[in-house]
């Protein structure tokens, strides 16, 4: 697959299905990721993979309401940076978006393998960090979240969410945010 493939093929569905979690994987997974670019080569971001039965069990608590759904993911992968650890060019704090590269990067390698692997907000950064182990001075980004597509439906989606698992959610014109030359040209 190629990365316009893996771009135009990409989904965040929420109705997941199991998948085999190996160390192997996880390796791939993780390879991927740290080739992401970062600002002077400093890599700020840090992983933590969720594989193991009893460790995705203690994250369960970790999840808004609206998000039970999460509860199916095979491994949940939490994403933390803090500023210290990249750039700081005057207000500019770097560390945040090279994690997204990273994990942008990490989203595109799970697509190529055939998985889902899901973003999300709804869930809270104090009890990840309490359940992990993350220190306090890290800014937790994202959960990701990952398994196998699924032909079933999640019992716990909501009717706009089951919506978005069918059809791709629309997007943006480009008029609306790629301009010429100057803002609004």
């Amino acid at each position: 697959m190629d990365v316009h493939t893996a771009i135009e093929t990409r989904r965040a569905t929420r109705s997941l299905a199991p998948v085999g979690i190996t160390p192997d994987l996880i390796l791939d997974l993780a390879s991927h990721a740290r080739l992401a670019p970062s600002c002077s080569n400093n890599q700020p971001w840090r992983f933590v993979f969720v594989y193991d039965p009893a460790g995705l069990e203690a994250l369960k608590p970790v999840f808004n309401q609206g998000n039970r759904w999460c509860h199916a993911a095979s491994l949940m992968i939490a994403v933390f940076s803090r500023k210290e650890d990249d750039c700081i060019i005057k207000d500019r704090e770097y560390h945040q978006f090279d994690a997204g590269m990273a994990v942008a990067f990490l989203l595109l390698r799970a697509t190529e393998l055939g998985l889902v692997a899901h973003p999300i907000a709804g869930y809270s950064p104090k009890k990840v960090r309490e359940v992990l182990g993350i220190p306090e001075e890290y800014r937790v980004i994202t959960l990701v979240l990952v398994g196998k597509r699924s032909s079933d439906r999640n019992p716990f989606l909501s009717e706009e969410q089951i919506e978005a698992e069918t059809t791709r959610p629309e997007r943006l014109p480009l008029e609306r945010f790629a301009f010429l030359n100057a803002y609004g040209g």
